[in-house]
């Protein structure tokens, strides 16, 4: 069954995006919690036409993406924690924290876009951590954990 997506799905694909499910899956859970809707004939041309009127809103926030992504390889973040004198983390550092930081730089991101690459933040020092900005747009960016 091919279904039109109304809303991401992180497994499935993204807003837009025309999917094969498997029957019991698209009208049993998409169809009825609003999620996708059956991809006929006459869906699927409505479909390609409001596509097409969106694909020039779509480039320029693709390009605003990139643009912000370069911006972010070139900083360097820096997140203050509090720490024992041998420079341990009391705690740790999550991604509530570094979206935190990045909003106060002017770059609004959702925490759940973030992903930091090390299992978990426990001392002071250098980190990667890579940011999801658009679908096709990601960008890798470090920050610095210091002492408060």
């Amino acid at each position: 069954m091919e279904v039109i997506l109304k809303k991401d799905i992180p497994s499935l694909g993204y807003k837009n995006d025309v999917v094969t499910v498997k029957n019991g899956y698209g009208r049993n859970y998409l169809i009825p919690q609003g999620i996708a809707v059956l991809a006929t004939s006459s869906s699927v041309k409505v479909h390609q036409e409001n596509m097409k009127q969106s694909a020039h809103k779509q480039e320029k926030i693709k390009n605003e993406a990139i643009a912000l992504a370069e911006k972010l390889k070139t900083s360097v973040v820096k997140i203050g924690a509090k720490t024992s004198s041998t420079g341990k983390i009391f705690g740790s550092v999550n991604t509530i924290q570094i979206a935190e930081m990045l909003k106060e730089q002017g770059v609004e991101v959702d925490r759940r876009n973030i992903k930091i690459t090390e299992e978990s933040i426990k001392e002071v020092g250098f980190y990667n951590a890579i940011v999801k900005l658009h679908k096709e747009v990601t960008a890798e960016f470090k920050f610095e954990v210091v002492a408060e």
